[in-house]
């Protein structure tokens, strides 16, 4: 916090900027402010909220409506929000690149969400680092900007200076996340009941899906990629998935871990816990059951990889995502 007794953050309405996120940050700001005011000690620090737009070509961003009257300082964060429409371009994100990096070198976090990592990622101020974004740009993004590192499992990444939020609705992460920053702990979980959301510690992969890599090219490894989900890969021997594609085994191997981006045992375990997380939302089968129909006769194994791919174990996620 650079000024005194008050935080700056702005909130960017670049092309695309989905309203609904913009406006929900603001309202839940200023609800944790007056929940922080509300406990009286110590004095917390007031929330400023302001939304930056261009307002005409060749202009840098300039303020428009604002939580409090007065000229702005110095922005504590600046929020990329997210978009429903496709990520912004190269050529749409040009004008703002200057005064985002003028900003994070003046001190500034910058913070996204979802699609907002696109913008961030032009700023080249995240080469090298790790962040995250919706788990369906994993690709996308990655083709874009190949120099950052993803972390899709992630809802939250907080690095200090770059704050990224995963989904859509995760601008309520990102919220309640400055909030404790800002106003501590207590008012985060006091500000997350008051909303009735869920505080944080969600991960993204709890609510993503497998998205297999099939652009490779690659059309033997495609056809066993293909025959695995049709057969939700009840059989995984690695000597029969080479046969399968007409390769000696290792040269399988080697192809197939370059054509989707893991190993074959891996790409199997995903495909079997794609289909459990179906069973498990859709139906009432005891935990046993689903285990021995996606191929796995020992229940622990399954409750093991289960868990360490998705982030709940088999019963935390049928109590959360059950259609009843």
């Amino acid at each position: 916090m650079r000024n005194h007794g008050y935080v700056e953050i702005g909130i960017l309405l670049y092309p695309g900027a989905q309203l609904a996120a913009v406006l929900g940050l603001t309202d839940l700001l200023a609800l944790s402010g007056r929940i922080a005011n509300d406990r009286a000690e110590p004095v917390p620090p007031a929330l400023h909220v302001t939304h930056w737009h261009i307002a005409a070509p060749g202009q840098p961003p300039s303020a428009g409506h604002a939580s409090h009257p007065g000229a702005v300082d110095a922005l504590d964060v600046l929020i990329l929000p997210p978009s429903l429409e496709a990520p912004i371009s190269a050529e749409a994100a040009a004008p703002y690149l200057d005064w985002l990096r003028s900003l994070h070198d003046g001190g500034t976090t910058l913070a996204s969400v979802c699609a907002g990592a696109y913008l961030l990622g032009e700023t080249g101020r995240v080469a090298g680092r790790t962040i995250t974004t919706n788990w369906a740009f994993t690709d996308s993004f990655a083709t874009r900007f190949p120099e950052v590192l993803l972390d899709t499992d992630q809802l939250v990444i907080d690095a200090g200076d770059v704050l990224t939020a995963g989904g859509a609705m995760a601008w309520i992460d990102l919220g309640l996340r400055l909030v404790e920053r800002y106003l501590g702990t207590a008012v985060m979980l006091d500000t997350a009941r008051t909303l009735l959301v869920d505080p944080l510690g969600r991960q993204q992969r709890y609510y993503s899906s497998f998205a297999p890599r099939i652009s490779h090219g690659d059309a033997a490894v495609l056809a066993v990629q293909n025959w695995l989900h049709d057969t939700h890969a009840r059989e995984t021997a690695s000597p029969d998935l080479a046969r399968r594609a007409g390769m000696e085994e290792r040269t399988f191997l080697r192809r197939f871990q370059k054509a989707t981006g893991m190993t074959a045992t891996e790409y199997c375990q995903r495909v079997r816990v794609a289909r459990a997380r179906e069973l498990l939302q859709s139906t009432r089968l005891p935990l046993e059951r689903i285990a021995w129909d996606v191929g796995y006769s020992d229940r622990g194994s399954f409750h093991k990889v289960f868990s360490r791919i998705v982030g709940l174990t088999p019963g935390e996620y049928r109590r959360r995502f059950n259609a009843g």
